[in-house]
C-alpha cells in the first residue's frame, strides 16, 4: 500500500513540477500575435505581428519554454488580417511562409524545421525538440545585439578593420558598421566600395551575407588580402536598426521606406548618413561600387541582382556593370548559384524608383561607379546562416576578381 501511495505521489510531484508550455516574443526581434496554444499536442496558432505603420507583417519570432525534451513542436502560423499594405490591399501569405522555417535550442545555432504544411489559410511547422526551450523565427534572425558583435568581433580580430558608428537612429539606437581598409599607399588610389544591408527590416537573410562577406574579407585568404589592399570598404550590416529591433517588416513603413528614402531629404539618419559617405569619397574621386543586400520574393531561387535602368549608364558604366556580372557569375557558384539575368527597377517598377538606393548612388556618382541591388534567395534548403555566409565569401571573390582590372579606366 505504502508503494501505491509513492507511485501516485510521484505522478503529482512529477504533474506539479511540468512547467505548461508558453510562447512570447517579447524580446529583441521578437514578433507575433500568439493566438492559442494546446498543451496536448504542443501547437502553438499564432501569426506575424503587424505593428502600426512599420512594414510588411511577414516577420516573425518567438520564444518557446515549457518544453519537455523530446517533445515536437508544432508552429501552426496563420494571417495577421488587422494588417494591410498601404494601398489597403493583403500581404500574400507567401511572404511569412518559407518552405521551412527555422529553429534553435540556443538562439545561436539554427536549423530548419520539417517542410511546412498547407491548411487552408494556415501553415504548420514542426520540430522535435531535445531542450527545454526553443527558438522559432521565419528564418536565422540577425538582431542588432548581432550587428554590433559582429563589428566589435571584426575590428578586433583584425588589424585592419574598425568598428564605427555610422549614426544614431531616429529611436537612438546605435547603427553599427565597420571599415575594412590596409594601411600604406595613397587614399586616392584605392577603390571606394559601400555595401549595406536590411534597408528592410523583415530581410534577416542580407545581414548574414553581410557577415560572410565581413568574415572573408579579413581572413588570411589572398584574395582577401590582395582586396584589402587596394579597397576602402564600409559595411553597414542592418540599416533599418530601429524596425529590426522591435520585429516589424520595414518594407513600405510610414512615413518613409528606407529604401525608397535616397532623397536630397532623406527621413532616416542611416540613409543621411550613408549619402554623406557615399558622395563624400566620390567628390575625392575614389568611389567605385555600391552594394545594397536583401532577400527577394518567395518564388525567387537564385540569388540576382536589380541594376539601374540602362539609359541612366554611359558607355564605361555598361561595360562595368556586364564585367561585374561575369565576375559574380564566375564566383557565385552555389548552391546558392548566382543567376546572371538582371533586372531593372526603373519607373515601371516602382514610381519612387529614383529614391531607391542604387538607383540614387547610379544618378549622383560617377560614369564609371557599379551600382547594384543583390537579392539573395531566402526560400531554399540552401537558405541557412552558412549558405547566405557564403554568398557573402563568393560576393567578396568577385569584387576582387572585378578590381583585377581599374573600372576607372575609359
Amino acid at each position: 500500500m505504502r508503494s501505491l501511495h509513492s507511485f501516485f505521489l510521484a505522478i503529482l510531484l512529477t504533474t506539479a513540477a511540468r512547467a505548461d508550455l508558453a510562447a512570447t516574443a517579447d524580446f529583441e526581434g521578437g514578433s507575433a500575435v500568439i493566438e492559442s496554444i494546446d498543451q496536448e499536442t504542443h501547437t502553438i496558432r499564432m501569426t506575424p505581428s503587424g505593428l502600426a505603420d512599420r512594414g510588411w507583417s511577414c516577420w516573425w519570432f518567438v520564444k518557446v519554454t515549457g518544453i519537455e525534451p523530446g517533445q515536437t513542436i508544432t508552429i501552426d502560423l496563420g494571417v495577421n488580417r488587422d494588417y494591410r499594405l498601404p494601398g489597403g490591399g493583403r500581404l500574400a501569405a507567401s511572404w511569412a511562409r518559407p518552405q521551412m522555417a527555422t529553429f534553435s535550442t540556443d538562439a545561436k545555432t539554427w536549423q530548419h524545421t520539417s517542410t511546412g504544411k498547407t491548411q487552408g489559410d494556415r501553415i504548420v511547422y514542426s520540430a522535435r525538440i531535445n531542450a527545454k526551450e526553443a527558438w522559432f523565427a521565419w528564418g536565422p534572425p540577425f538582431t542588432p545585439s548581432d550587428a554590433k558583435a559582429m563589428v566589435d568581433r571584426l575590428g578586433k580580430a583584425s588589424q585592419h578593420a574598425t568598428a564605427f558608428e555610422l549614426c544614431r537612429t531616429r529611436e537612438d539606437r546605435p547603427v553599427p558598421a565597420l571599415r575594412v581598409i590596409e594601411k600604406g599607399g595613397e587614399l586616392t588610389e584605392k577603390y571606394g566600395i559601400w555595401i549595406n544591408a536590411r534597408q528592410h527590416a523583415w530581410e534577416a537573410g542580407a545581414s548574414w551575407v553581410c557577415q560572410g562577406l565581413a568574415e572573408w574579407l579579413v581572413s588570411n585568404d589572398e584574395q582577401a588580402a590582395a582586396l584589402r589592399s587596394k579597397a576602402d570598404i564600409t559595411i553597414v550590416p542592418i540599416m533599418d536598426i530601429d524596425n529590426t529591433a522591435v520585429g516589424a517588416g520595414g518594407k513600405e513603413q510610414k512615413p518613409q521606406d528606407h529604401n525608397r528614402d535616397w532623397t536630397d531629404e532623406p527621413y532616416h539618419a542611416s540613409v543621411k548618413a550613408a549619402q554623406a559617405k557615399v558622395l563624400a569619397m566620390n567628390k575625392e574621386k575614389r568611389f567605385d561600387i555600391y552594394i545594397d543586400l536583401h532577400n527577394p520574393g518567395p518564388g525567387d531561387r537564385q540569388p540576382f541582382f536589380f541594376v539601374a535602368p540602362q539609359d541612366l549608364l554611359e558607355p564605361i558604366g555598361r561595360r562595368n556593370l556586364a564585367r561585374f556580372v561575369e565576375c559574380t557569375s564566375a564566383e557565385m557558384a552555389g548552391p546558392l548559384k548566382f543567376n546572371p539575368k538582371t533586372r531593372e527597377s526603373g519607373a515601371g517598377y516602382d514610381r519612387n524608383w529614383k529614391a531607391i538606393s542604387k538607383n540614387w548612388v547610379q544618378m549622383n556618382t560617377a560614369d564609371h561607379v557599379v551600382s547594384v541591388t543583390l537579392e539573395t534567395s531566402w526560400n531554399t534548403p540552401h537558405s541557412t546562416i552558412e549558405g547566405y555566409k557564403r554568398v557573402g565569401k563568393e560576393l567578396g571573390l568577385a569584387i576582387e576578381r572585378y578590381l583585377r582590372e581599374s573600372p576607372r579606366s575609359e
